[in-house]
Protein backbone atom coordinates (compact mmCIF):
# COMPACT_ATOMS: atom_id res chain seq x y z
CA UNK A 1 0.00 0.00 0.00
CA UNK A 2 1.21 3.54 -0.72
CA UNK A 3 0.16 6.81 0.80
CA UNK A 4 1.02 10.48 0.51
CA UNK A 5 3.66 12.36 2.42
CA UNK A 6 3.16 16.01 3.34
CA UNK A 7 4.97 17.12 0.16
CA UNK A 8 2.51 15.10 -1.93
CA UNK A 9 4.95 12.40 -3.03
CA UNK A 10 3.85 8.80 -3.01
CA UNK A 11 5.74 6.54 -0.64
CA UNK A 12 5.34 3.12 0.89
CA UNK A 13 3.84 2.59 4.30
CA UNK A 14 3.13 -0.38 6.49
CA UNK A 15 -0.58 -1.27 6.43
CA UNK A 16 -0.93 -0.88 10.16
CA UNK A 17 0.68 2.58 10.25
CA UNK A 18 -0.31 4.70 7.23
CA UNK A 19 1.27 8.16 7.17
CA UNK A 20 -2.05 10.02 7.65
CA UNK A 21 -2.64 7.91 10.76
CA UNK A 22 0.65 8.89 12.30
CA UNK A 23 -0.12 12.53 11.57
CA UNK A 24 -3.57 12.40 13.17
CA UNK A 25 -2.36 10.61 16.29
CA UNK A 26 0.42 13.16 16.67
CA UNK A 27 -2.02 15.98 16.01
CA UNK A 28 -4.30 14.81 18.81
CA UNK A 29 -1.41 14.23 21.21
CA UNK A 30 0.03 17.71 20.63
CA UNK A 31 -3.27 19.61 20.54
CA UNK A 32 -4.04 21.98 23.41
CA UNK A 33 -6.85 20.86 25.70
CA UNK A 34 -9.13 23.86 26.09
CA UNK A 35 -11.70 24.12 28.86
CA UNK A 36 -13.95 27.03 27.80
CA UNK A 37 -16.85 26.69 27.40
CA UNK A 38 -16.18 22.96 27.96
CA UNK A 39 -13.33 20.51 27.38
CA UNK A 40 -12.35 20.29 23.71
CA UNK A 41 -9.49 20.44 21.27
CA UNK A 42 -9.24 22.26 17.94
CA UNK A 43 -7.51 20.30 15.19
CA UNK A 44 -5.65 22.39 12.62
CA UNK A 45 -3.99 20.97 9.52
CA UNK A 46 -5.56 17.55 9.99
CA UNK A 47 -4.64 16.29 6.51
CA UNK A 48 -1.65 16.91 4.21
CA UNK A 49 -2.56 19.20 1.30
CA UNK A 50 -2.30 16.53 -1.41
CA UNK A 51 -4.34 14.02 0.59
CA UNK A 52 -6.94 16.66 1.43
CA UNK A 53 -7.41 17.42 -2.25
CA UNK A 54 -7.84 13.70 -2.90
CA UNK A 55 -10.57 13.55 -0.28
CA UNK A 56 -12.43 16.48 -1.81
CA UNK A 57 -12.11 15.08 -5.33
CA UNK A 58 -13.46 11.70 -4.23
CA UNK A 59 -16.45 12.67 -2.12
CA UNK A 60 -19.40 10.44 -3.12
CA UNK A 61 -22.31 11.89 -5.03
CA UNK A 62 -25.28 12.94 -2.89
CA UNK A 63 -27.52 10.00 -3.99
CA UNK A 64 -25.04 7.63 -2.30
CA UNK A 65 -25.72 9.24 1.07
CA UNK A 66 -28.67 8.18 3.22
CA UNK A 67 -30.95 10.64 4.96
CA UNK A 68 -30.21 11.35 8.60
CA UNK A 69 -33.70 12.31 9.66
CA UNK A 70 -33.91 14.92 12.38
CA UNK A 71 -36.89 17.19 13.16
CA UNK A 72 -34.69 20.30 13.03
CA UNK A 73 -33.18 19.43 9.66
CA UNK A 74 -36.19 18.77 7.44
CA UNK A 75 -36.61 20.47 4.07
CA UNK A 76 -39.93 21.70 2.66
CA UNK A 77 -40.16 18.63 0.41
CA UNK A 78 -40.10 16.29 3.42
CA UNK A 79 -36.51 15.12 2.91
CA UNK A 80 -33.75 15.59 5.45
CA UNK A 81 -31.18 18.34 4.90
CA UNK A 82 -28.52 16.13 6.55
CA UNK A 83 -27.15 13.14 4.64
CA UNK A 84 -24.61 10.55 5.78
CA UNK A 85 -22.41 7.89 4.24
CA UNK A 86 -20.89 5.25 6.53
CA UNK A 87 -17.17 4.70 6.12
CA UNK A 88 -17.34 1.07 7.17
CA UNK A 89 -15.37 -1.07 4.68
CA UNK A 90 -18.49 -2.91 3.52
CA UNK A 91 -20.04 0.41 2.45
CA UNK A 92 -16.86 1.83 0.94
CA UNK A 93 -16.47 -1.26 -1.24
CA UNK A 94 -19.70 -0.27 -3.01
CA UNK A 95 -18.13 2.97 -4.26
CA UNK A 96 -16.44 3.32 -7.68
CA UNK A 97 -12.87 2.01 -7.67
CA UNK A 98 -11.13 5.39 -7.46
CA UNK A 99 -13.18 6.59 -4.52
CA UNK A 100 -12.91 3.20 -2.86
CA UNK A 101 -9.11 3.30 -2.75
CA UNK A 102 -9.08 6.72 -1.07
CA UNK A 103 -11.74 6.06 1.57
CA UNK A 104 -10.67 2.52 2.52
CA UNK A 105 -7.29 3.79 3.71
CA UNK A 106 -8.78 6.67 5.65
CA UNK A 107 -11.56 4.53 7.15
CA UNK A 108 -8.95 2.07 8.43
CA UNK A 109 -7.08 4.91 10.09
CA UNK A 110 -10.16 6.46 11.67
CA UNK A 111 -11.17 3.17 13.25
CA UNK A 112 -7.65 2.34 14.46
CA UNK A 113 -6.97 1.61 18.15
CA UNK A 114 -4.04 4.05 18.04
CA UNK A 115 -6.27 7.00 17.21
CA UNK A 116 -8.86 6.00 19.80
CA UNK A 117 -6.15 5.79 22.45
CA UNK A 118 -4.90 9.26 21.51
CA UNK A 119 -8.36 10.77 22.05
CA UNK A 120 -8.80 8.83 25.29
CA UNK A 121 -5.48 10.15 26.60
CA UNK A 122 -6.41 13.70 25.67
CA UNK A 123 -9.77 13.53 27.46
CA UNK A 124 -8.73 11.29 30.35
CA UNK A 125 -10.08 13.52 33.10
CA UNK A 126 -13.55 14.02 31.63
CA UNK A 127 -13.93 10.38 30.62
CA UNK A 128 -12.85 8.94 33.96
CA UNK A 129 -15.16 11.33 35.82
CA UNK A 130 -18.13 10.44 33.63
CA UNK A 131 -17.68 6.66 33.64
CA UNK A 132 -16.11 6.26 37.08
CA UNK A 133 -13.46 3.87 35.79
CA UNK A 134 -9.76 4.11 34.90
CA UNK A 135 -8.99 4.91 31.30
CA UNK A 136 -7.56 1.47 30.57
CA UNK A 137 -10.96 -0.05 31.35
CA UNK A 138 -12.79 2.10 28.81
CA UNK A 139 -13.27 0.93 25.22
CA UNK A 140 -15.45 2.61 22.63
CA UNK A 141 -16.77 1.71 19.19
CA UNK A 142 -15.63 4.12 16.43
CA UNK A 143 -18.16 5.04 13.74
CA UNK A 144 -16.79 7.23 10.91
CA UNK A 145 -19.26 8.79 8.48
CA UNK A 146 -19.17 11.38 5.75
CA UNK A 147 -21.80 14.05 6.34
CA UNK A 148 -23.35 16.39 3.79
CA UNK A 149 -25.60 19.18 5.08
CA UNK A 150 -27.84 20.83 2.49
CA UNK A 151 -29.72 24.10 2.64
CA UNK A 152 -32.17 24.18 5.53
CA UNK A 153 -29.99 22.25 7.98
CA UNK A 154 -29.81 23.48 11.54
CA UNK A 155 -29.13 21.98 14.94
CA UNK A 156 -30.33 23.47 18.19
CA UNK A 157 -28.28 23.62 21.38
CA UNK A 158 -27.73 20.11 22.74
CA UNK A 159 -25.05 18.14 24.61
CA UNK A 160 -25.14 14.92 22.48
CA UNK A 161 -26.71 11.62 23.43
CA UNK A 162 -25.07 9.64 26.23
CA UNK A 163 -24.67 6.75 23.83
CA UNK A 164 -21.64 8.73 22.65
CA UNK A 165 -18.36 9.04 24.52
CA UNK A 166 -16.33 11.28 22.18
CA UNK A 167 -17.45 13.41 19.24
CA UNK A 168 -14.98 14.36 16.50
CA UNK A 169 -15.65 16.36 13.34
CA UNK A 170 -13.29 17.23 10.49
CA UNK A 171 -14.44 20.00 8.17
CA UNK A 172 -14.16 19.43 4.41
CA UNK A 173 -14.78 22.73 2.60
CA UNK A 174 -12.84 23.59 -0.57
CA UNK A 175 -11.91 27.07 0.64
CA UNK A 176 -12.77 29.69 3.26
CA UNK A 177 -16.04 30.78 1.61
CA UNK A 178 -18.10 28.77 4.15
CA UNK A 179 -16.18 29.96 7.19
CA UNK A 180 -19.40 31.05 8.94
CA UNK A 181 -20.84 27.51 8.98
CA UNK A 182 -18.76 26.15 11.84
CA UNK A 183 -20.12 24.48 14.98
CA UNK A 184 -20.97 26.79 17.87
CA UNK A 185 -20.01 25.90 21.45
CA UNK A 186 -22.15 27.25 24.30
CA UNK A 187 -21.71 27.61 28.04
CA UNK A 188 -25.27 26.43 28.63
CA UNK A 189 -28.51 25.48 26.87
CA UNK A 190 -30.49 28.67 27.44
CA UNK A 191 -30.43 32.22 28.73
CA UNK A 192 -27.22 34.17 29.15
CA UNK A 193 -25.13 30.97 29.19
CA UNK A 194 -26.38 30.06 25.73
CA UNK A 195 -25.29 33.49 24.46
CA UNK A 196 -21.72 32.99 25.65
CA UNK A 197 -20.29 31.09 22.70
CA UNK A 198 -17.30 30.06 20.67
CA UNK A 199 -17.91 29.60 16.95
CA UNK A 200 -15.37 27.37 15.20
CA UNK A 201 -14.49 28.58 11.69
CA UNK A 202 -15.48 26.12 8.95
CA UNK A 203 -12.07 26.06 7.28
CA UNK A 204 -10.31 23.42 5.15
CA UNK A 205 -8.67 20.46 6.95
CA UNK A 206 -9.62 21.68 10.41
CA UNK A 207 -11.81 20.12 13.06
CA UNK A 208 -12.54 19.64 16.71
CA UNK A 209 -13.17 16.93 19.28
CA UNK A 210 -14.75 16.82 22.71
CA UNK A 211 -15.77 14.26 25.32
CA UNK A 212 -19.54 14.03 25.66
CA UNK A 213 -20.47 15.34 29.09
CA UNK A 214 -24.06 15.30 30.43
CA UNK A 215 -25.28 18.87 30.85
CA UNK A 216 -21.91 20.15 29.70
CA UNK A 217 -20.91 19.74 26.07
CA UNK A 218 -23.49 22.17 24.66
CA UNK A 219 -23.19 22.94 20.95
CA UNK A 220 -25.28 23.89 17.93
CA UNK A 221 -25.20 24.68 14.21
CA UNK A 222 -26.82 27.83 12.83
CA UNK A 223 -29.36 27.42 10.01
CA UNK A 224 -27.90 27.02 6.53
CA UNK A 225 -29.39 28.08 3.21
CA UNK A 226 -29.15 26.80 -0.35
CA UNK A 227 -26.85 29.74 -1.08
CA UNK A 228 -24.29 28.32 1.39
CA UNK A 229 -23.79 25.23 -0.77
CA UNK A 230 -23.27 21.70 0.64
CA UNK A 231 -21.59 21.62 4.04
CA UNK A 232 -19.29 18.58 3.84
CA UNK A 233 -17.57 17.10 6.85
CA UNK A 234 -16.32 13.86 8.32
CA UNK A 235 -17.71 12.75 11.67
CA UNK A 236 -15.95 10.24 13.91
CA UNK A 237 -18.09 9.21 16.86
CA UNK A 238 -16.88 6.91 19.63
CA UNK A 239 -19.92 5.08 21.01
CA UNK A 240 -20.17 3.55 24.47
CA UNK A 241 -19.98 -0.26 24.42
CA UNK A 242 -20.12 -1.49 28.00
CA UNK A 243 -19.71 -5.24 28.48
CA UNK A 244 -20.54 -8.04 26.10
CA UNK A 245 -24.06 -6.69 25.54
CA UNK A 246 -22.72 -3.35 24.35
CA UNK A 247 -20.14 -5.05 22.14
CA UNK A 248 -22.80 -7.17 20.47
CA UNK A 249 -25.26 -4.27 20.13
CA UNK A 250 -22.82 -2.13 18.17
CA UNK A 251 -22.02 -4.93 15.74
CA UNK A 252 -25.67 -5.86 15.33
CA UNK A 253 -26.45 -2.23 14.50
CA UNK A 254 -23.66 -2.17 11.94
CA UNK A 255 -25.02 -5.31 10.27
CA UNK A 256 -28.55 -3.92 10.26
CA UNK A 257 -27.38 -0.69 8.63
CA UNK A 258 -25.61 -2.62 5.88
CA UNK A 259 -28.53 -4.95 5.21
CA UNK A 260 -31.07 -2.16 5.30
CA UNK A 261 -29.14 0.43 3.36
CA UNK A 262 -25.78 -0.65 1.96
CA UNK A 263 -27.01 -3.62 -0.07
CA UNK A 264 -30.11 -1.73 -1.18
CA UNK A 265 -27.92 1.02 -2.60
Amino acid sequence: MSTLSRDGAARSAAPESPAPGLDLVRLVDTSVLETTPFAHVCLEGAFPAALYQQLLDNLPETPRYRELRHPEAMQADGHSARRKFYLYPEHVWLLPAGQRAVWLDLARLLRSPALQEAFKRKFRGALERRFGRPLDRLTFYPVPILVRDLGGYRLGIHADTLRKAITVQFYLPRDDSQIQLGTIFHEGPQGAAAQRTRRLPFRPATGYAFPVVPDGSWHSVAPTTAADGPRDSLMLTYYVQDGLGGWLAQRAKRLAVFLGYGLRR
